[in-house]
């Protein structure tokens, strides 16, 4: 592994606890059957993936967590259309169809995701951007491609951190992917994601981190009981408002301490006019 490539401190022995009581086996065993049936269908609609419908999609990204048993609240605005790079704090694999309901977008994945069985063909025919994260020389091409997904009016969807942080910590946000946008001239869409209890407190159940398996953490967030997800769809930043990346990535980053935040998560529906609110 590079010596430049960021790991988080967070382990599932350190920082993970179950949210609430874990739910009966099974209606966790349910939750994970319909998972896993809605991410056949998706893998079944991969090969055409890109002429899916954007609405269609969101709603597939939004049943599958909902077939986990999380329920999902975001707030802020709609993101804009055309050229767009999304950008969020990563803590669980729920953030990657979590950002999907947001909008559709390519994703930006690890190059090992390429070399599964099976798998790897068909994540590489949905459109994803690979970065190959252990060879640093790789990465001015890997900005390029990004930057040319970008000016084709694409939405690009990455988690600068590099790793996956627990929730109550988080990373420094990776300058990089932030070139992209300034050479492409697009806008950013920071988005921040944490999870909660059903009385709100911070939760931790849903983090995907350290040595933890794919298994062990979908079976945690299953068997949870009143898990939400909370996604905040902050302003998006606009092209030219930041002439160099260090400064777009620390515009675009959570403030510290923001994620851990321990106060009762809000019913988005008594927000203001220009929220918007899913909750499933």
């Amino acid at each position: 592994m590079s010596v430049w490539l960021p790991a988080a401190p967070c382990t599932p022995s350190g920082c993970v606890e179950p949210t609430g009581a874990a739910t009966a086996v099974p209606r966790a065993v349910l939750r994970l059957t319909a998972l896993a049936l809605l991410v056949l269908a998706g893998v079944a609609l991969l090969p055409i993936g890109r002429r899916v419908p954007a609405g269609l999609v969101s709603r597939w990204c939004r049943w599958i967590v909902r077939a986990a048993g999380v329920r999902v609240r975001v707030t802020g605005a709609a993101p804009p259309t055309g050229g767009l790079l999304l950008v969020a704090n990563h803590i669980s694999w729920l953030d990657i169809p979590l950002l999907g309901a947001v909008r559709p977008a390519r994703m930006l994945a690890k190059s090992e995701i390429r070399r599964w069985p099976v798998a790897g063909r068909l994540v590489g025919r949905s459109g994803v951007l690979f970065i190959d994260r252990d060879r640093l020389r790789a990465l001015p091409d890997t900005v390029a491609r990004i930057a040319g997904a970008l000016r084709e009016g694409a939405a690009v969807a990455a988690f600068p951190e590099g790793s996956t942080w627990c929730g109550r910590r988080q990373g420094s946000f990776r300058r990089a992917v932030f070139q992209a946008a300034l050479d492409a001239g697009a806008p950013v869409q920071p988005v921040r994601i944490h999870y909660r209890s059903a009385h709100g407190t911070p939760a931790t159940a849903a983090a995907f981190v350290g040595d933890d398996t794919l298994f062990a953490s979908l079976w945690r967030v299953v068997a949870a009981r009143g898990l939400i997800a909370e996604v905040e769809v902050r302003a998006a930043i606009t092209p030219g408002t930041h002439f160099d990346r260090r400064a777009l990535a620390a515009a675009a980053q959570p403030p510290t301490g923001d994620l851990g935040r321990d106060h009762p998560a809000e019913d988005v529906r008594r927000g203001p006019p220009e929220v918007s609110a899913v909750e499933n």
